[in-house]
């Protein structure tokens, strides 16, 4: 071949470039595979990344909501609690806690909801370190601890 004429290949309109200064031609479905692979990968992240995100982040199972509160002698307050279950048949457990004045946590007290209706109504007392000014809940689970259970 002299300087100035191009090569072409039979059937294909467009001059191939040279072979010794650019390398072979790629076959056409070399990297296809690799996108497929790629893309398959990416959806099924995605659904795991949701699922992760569903489980952890949605509604609660078992919720619980502060009525009210009142200050009872000795350092001690009675908190009530509704708590809501999408599960009557299981027992829950809520720990409800009371703070000072600074907003310290002073005292926590872990409360079990026997098995009943999808809405009860809770009531205990919680003892203080110091003067406690308010109350609520910190959350609430089905997983009882064992010295919580009743045999």
């Amino acid at each position: 071949m002299q300087t100035g004429e191009t090569a072409t290949t039979e059937g294909d309109a467009r001059p191939a470039p040279p072979a010794d200064r650019y390398g072979s031609p790629a076959k056409a479905g070399s990297k296809r595979w690799k996108r497929w692979v790629f893309a398959a990968v990416a959806v099924v992240a995605s659904f795991a990344v949701a699922w992760i995100a569903y489980v952890n982040l949605g509604a609660a199972s078992i919720d619980a909501e502060r009525v009210a509160f009142e200050p009872r002698p000795g350092n001690a307050m009675e908190i009530t609690i509704n708590v809501t279950r999408d599960d009557p048949d299981k027992a829950g457990v809520c720990v409800v806690r009371v703070q000072d004045r600074s907003g310290a946590e002073s005292g926590r007290r872990e409360v079990l909801v026997p098995a009943g209706a999808g809405h009860s109504r809770v009531s205990t007392v919680v003892k203080s370190i110091g003067e406690p000014v308010t109350a609520d809940v910190y959350g609430c689970s089905y997983s009882i601890p064992r010295y919580m259970s009743t045999p």
